[in-house]
């Protein structure tokens, strides 16, 4: 296979340390969340913590086996068949899948069970690096950029129909890969401003979200013409007439004025300012401003359509715990619950922590899901600030060591894969943490390596040893 006698020291050991890190953190962390008296034995088989050192056993088989005996030319030629057969178990697990936690997308075979979701990450990076390394492939093109965009929704439409909303949500992390191989930033800022018109619309009013939209806007036309205070300055003049107009309009001499959505009122006087600037960019042919004038636009019906997309499209416990997360609606004893505990246990760690094994909130089972999707609670709990900075500095070394890899790559297949694991593990990082300290929704994704679990644990595994085979190919 082109590798030499010291292909030992080729392997990259820094990635190899901080995996076996994570994966012994996680065991301790395990033990510690569910620690039982009558069992105190962490190789208790009985107990997940004694299972955990199953899971994490054959993980380092499997992804030995796949270094040292894998050709790693099978991921290129097999990759479409293994997607195409992961595909179909995203597919089949929907109707002869065990439903677990009101998710039906377990397979179980006897004591052992395992989620198609987990290992459809691996098909889909390995497809998408498949087919964006081949010869005249250009993300640019409209029929490229349509089979990217199919490879990806595909597996998310089965995987949301499974009810695992938050497997699908870590597709959207490939969208780093992709504007590292050329997707247009254009796009990228858009799905950042969807994200924030849609937590605006929600949290304040869709009249606050408009105003907001108008103003970044305004300020980008601002830099984009080189007239950046002129236009700062017209915006702070508009953005503080309309946070006064409700009480205006609320006085009672102006009872005569017809009752109008403030919403109207906002695009009443915008309109105008966009129209106005349009044609003068006309005669200026600035084209820079019609692309905002129609992001305008565009934005504005996405706002309007907020209301209707969280009342009719996301499910009632997706609603609940994004209204909690929100500060909309708070429910410490239902959909609030698990996180408003989290927050205490992580809070009550102070600087260092309770001391292993010692965690209150974990001995008395107040957060639930403790050892698989709130397992950082134990962490920040018992270990305190200094642990916790210990296992985020772990992951962003992880994560950042996987792109200057991925950078060093002669062949594209191997650095666009690459980037697709530093992706998934940012993704799963960046929502189970902000998840556990109450920045994000509750939506129920493991923590790569420290969550319990064998099929998560392979599958990460799994990930990362096809990265670090590929990666001896830039030896050769």
């Amino acid at each position: 296979m082109g590798l030499d006698n010291s292909i030992y020291k080729k392997l990259d050991w820094w990635l190899i340390l901080c995996y076996l890190l994570l994966i012994f953190t996680g065991w301790l962390n395990i033990y510690s969340a569910i620690y039982n008296e009558e069992h105190s034995s962490i190789f208790d088989f009985s107990q997940r913590y004694g299972m955990q050192f199953v899971w994490i056993v054959t993980s380092l088989v499997l992804g030995s086996v796949i270094i040292f005996f894998i050709n790693p030319k099978v991921y290129s030629v097999l990759s479409p068949l293994i997607y195409l057969f992961v595909v179909l178990l995203l597919f089949a697990v929907i109707f002869i899948g065990k439903e677990v936690n009101g998710s039906k997308s377990w397979f179980v075979i006897g004591p052992v069970g395992f989620q198609p979701a987990e290992i459809s990450k691996i098909s889909t990076a390995l497809f998408l690096s498949y087919i964006m390394s081949r010869y005249g492939f250009k993300l640019s093109r409209l029929k490229d950029a349509a089979t990217v965009a199919a490879i990806l929704l595909v597996p998310m439409l089965f995987i949301i129909m499974e009810k695992e909303t938050g497997s699908a949500l870590v597709y959207l992390g490939f969208v780093f890969m992709l504007y590292r191989e050329g997707l247009n930033g254009w796009l990228l800022a858009l799905g950042f401003l969807a994200i924030f018109l849609f937590v605006t619309s929600l949290a304040f009013s869709s009249y606050v979200a408009i105003i907001c939209l108008f103003a970044l806007l305004a300020i980008l036309n601002g830099i984009f013409s080189r007239q950046l205070l002129k236009h700062i300055g017209i915006t702070l003049v508009l953005v503080l007439f309309l946070s006064f107009l409700p009480k205006i309009l609320a006085l009672e001499q102006l009872n005569f004025i017809p009752e109008i959505e403030m919403e109207y009122w906002a695009l009443g006087f915008m309109i105008p300012i966009i129209i106005a600037t349009l044609v003068r960019a006309a005669k200026k042919r600035m084209g820079h401003v019609k692309r905002i004038a129609a992001c305008f636009f565009i934005s504005v019906l996405f706002i309007f359509s907020v209301d209707f997309i969280f009342d009719n499209i996301l499910q009632p416990h997706q609603r609940a715990r994004i209204e909690n997360l929100l500060g909309i609606e708070e429910d410490l004893q239902g959909a609030g619950y698990n996180v408003h505990q989290s927050k205490i246990a992580i809070g009550s760690g102070g600087f260092t922590g309770k001391g292993f094994l010692e965690g209150t909130q974990t001995k008395f089972n107040f957060v639930p899901e403790q050892s698989t999707d709130f397992i950082f609670c134990t962490i920040g709990e018992e270990h305190g600030f200094i642990g916790s900075a210990f296992v985020i500095c772990l992951y962003m070394f992880l994560i950042i060591r996987l792109i200057i890899l991925s950078e060093r790559q002669k062949d594209s297949f191997n650095r666009i894969y690459g980037y697709c694991v530093a992706c998934c593990f940012f993704m799963h990082f960046f929502i189970n943490i902000g998840m556990t300290m109450g920045l994000m929704p509750v939506i129920g994704i493991p923590l790569p390596f420290l969550s319990y679990g064998g099929s998560s644990l392979w599958s990460f595994t799994i990930l990362l040893a096809i990265f670090l085979r590929l990666d001896l190919e830039r030896w050769t």
